[in-house]
């Protein structure tokens, strides 16, 4: 399957890193032009910058010619300034990706209101409002992809870290209440549940749970067998597995399906899961 999406505008929020970079990329490799979004000017161009010299790796090593569009898109779109820093350099978005996230482990009764407030803030709220800003203009054109990057904590939540879990059981109920919203328009609303995915800040989370001397393959088939025994991958998903799911769903092929939570999540088991 060919997935083409030139002429359509992308932006995805949390991608100079981990799972969003994988994202930013798979939709530029599809001919999107993609906002690469990040907290600051720095990290967004230093995003761009690996991205492009990836591209010339892939190009050597498979000998086909690879035209990335990335468009700097820095800000906090944890706040309404930085939403609206985002909108004002991306008026048209025909693809939304919200994967913006932020997680750690803490005891559940060691969690103030402070940090209830924050993680729904950056997690959820969010989303909401770029969902807010770009749907109605999908809308009125006809066609629009919004995809909201929850969680299988979202169903199995996690006691190491509930307030985690929480944000993103709310993502599920957001996704399917805009995507009733756009019912009949042309624009499709989905959440994807991902799995624990390998990134440099999983494997932080991994040693705050397992010991820090064991070599990282140990540690995380450790962390899997302790923290995650549902996985029937019984592995940690790479970033561009998930981001596969998401340049599909971005693309015309999926244009059926819409107010879905769609699995990636290494196979948890069906007593656990939906």
């Amino acid at each position: 399957m060919r997935i083409d999406l030139s002429g359509k505008t992308a932006l995805v929020t949390g991608s100079t890193q981990g799972i969003g970079a994988a994202i930013a990329t798979g939709l530029a490799r599809a001919g999107a032009r993609v906002g690469v979004n990040g907290r600051g000017e720095g990290s967004v161009a230093a995003a761009i910058e690996r991205m492009d010299g990836e591209r010339i790796e892939a190009e050597r090593v498979g000998g086909e010619q690879l035209r990335y569009d990335l468009v700097a898109a820095p800000g906090d779109v944890s706040t309404d300034e930085g939403c609206e820093q985002v909108v004002r350099m991306l008026p048209h978005v025909d693809i939304l990706v919200n994967n913006l996230g932020i997680f750690g482990a803490k005891p559940a009764l060691e969690i103030d209101d402070d940090e209830w407030r924050r993680y729904f803030e950056v997690n959820v709220l969010a989303a909401v409002r770029l969902t807010r800003a770009y749907l109605p203009g999908m809308r009125e054109r006809g066609w629009g992809r919004i995809q909201y990057i929850a969680s299988d904590s979202a169903v199995v939540i996690p006691q190491e870290m509930i307030h985690y879990g929480m944000t993103k059981t709310a993502l599920l109920a957001v996704s399917r209440g805009f995507a009733k919203e756009a019912a009949g328009s042309g624009v499709t609303v989905n959440s994807v549940i991902a799995g624990p995915t390998h990134t440099g800040g999983v494997e932080e989370f991994v040693y705050q749970l397992v010991d820090r001397e064991l070599p990282w393959e140990q540690a995380q088939r450790e962390f899997m067998r302790l923290h995650r025994p549902q996985s029937l991958l019984q592995r940690l998903i790479e970033p561009e597995e998930i981001a596969n799911l998401v340049v599909y769903l971005s693309s015309p092929f999926a244009s059926a399906t819409t107010g879905a939570a769609v699995r990636v999540d290494g196979g948890y088991v069906d007593s656990i899961l939906p």
